[in-house]
This record gives structure tokens, sequence and C-alpha cells, in this order.
């Protein structure tokens, strides 16, 4: 069965693309995902996978497509969207009625239904993969190495979270306590719900 997936909108919906990601976030962000990916997936999955990505914000010279541990990676260069370049490759699929396709859009949804093609919605799927992983006792992840970070983006971090000089008598300062964000994935425990 072939995979296509719906790069930044899976990004959204799994909450791996964060908020005030600084410079290079977007490139993190994008390399988390296919590391997600590439742990995740099954080896033969992997040969079957295409992930799809803007061209807008791809890193400069990158071609066209490329992989990533396996996986296909495509740069919708020379495409409204990415959604332009999806929807071709759902056309060009030799035998669509074995396809995921995976986004929450639904002009991508529409594309991949009427190849009967299957379109499964992204925050849908990540959950899917997130309990797959946890349903693998001993199963090994692939080591996941840890990326560099550039001396422009340490200064950035350092000087987004250096403290402010206390004034000499001064009280210190309150802190505030930091947000926290839903740690289950959208649609976790839906089934439990429903049973109810």
């Amino acid at each position: 069965m072939s995979l296509i997936i719906d790069a930044y909108n899976l990004l959204h919906a799994s909450g791996i693309l964060g908020k005030g990601i600084g410079p290079g976030g977007l490139e993190r962000s994008r390399n988390a995902l296919l590391n997600f990916l590439a742990n995740t997936l099954a080896d033969e999955e992997i040969r079957r996978t295409t992930v799809v990505f803007d061209a807008a914000n791809a890193p400069p010279g990158l071609p066209r497509t490329t992989t990533h541990e396996g996986l296909t990676v495509r740069y919708a260069v020379g495409y409204e969207d990415a959604d332009s370049l999806i929807e071709e490759l759902i056309l060009q699929d030799s035998a669509p009625k074995s396809l995921t396709v995976v986004s929450s859009d639904h002009r991508i949804q529409r594309a991949a239904t009427r190849r009967k093609a299957t379109a499964v919605d992204s925050d849908r799927w990540y959950a899917e993969m997130l309990l797959r992983r946890q349903r693998q006792p001993g199963t090994e992840a692939k080591e996941v190495k840890p990326m560099s970070s550039t001396p422009g983006e340490v200064a950035f971090w350092v000087d987004k979270f250096a403290e402010e000089p206390e004034a000499p008598g001064a009280e210190p300062p309150t802190k505030k306590k930091p947000e926290v964000d839903n740690p289950f994935p959208p649609g976790y425990c839906d089934d439990l719900e429903e049973e109810l």
C-alpha cells in the first residue's frame, strides 16, 4: 500500500510544529516529522511513502525530490502549493485503491475519494501511529541523532531565555507558571468516550 502525506498539514495536526520556532525552527520541525515517520513506519511502508512539503519554505537550493532514511520527500517547486502536487500524485498512481492519503484538507480528501483511494485526517492518522509505537513492546526504535544548532541559533535562544539582571534592593521577580499544552494527540481516547 502506497502512502502520500500532506507534510505541513500533519506537522500542525501532530503539534510537531511549535509556536515560536525561531531561526531554523521550520527546518528542525520538518526533520522531526521525517524522523518520526522513519522511526514509526515499517521498512516496506517507508519505501512506498511520499511526504510532500510546500516549496515556499523549502531550504534554499534543495532539489524538488530527495530522500530521508528511505522516505521520498517532495517539495512543491513549480506548483501553486503542495495540494496541487498531491493531487497530481493521486492522479498518477497506478493502483489508487491501495493508496492512502494523509491530510485533513478537504480538497485533497475529495481528490483521493474520486480515485477510490483512502483519505485519512492527519490528526487521526498521527494518533494511530502513536498507538502503533506504544503497542510494539521490545521493538527498538532506530537511533535518532540529535540535531546540532548553529552559533546564531544558540545566540537567539540564549537571548530569548536570558534573565533580566536584578536591580540592587529590588524584590526578585515572580515567576509565572508555564502553560502546559495537552500532552495527548488529537482524538486520543475518543474510542473510550464512545463506549461510555
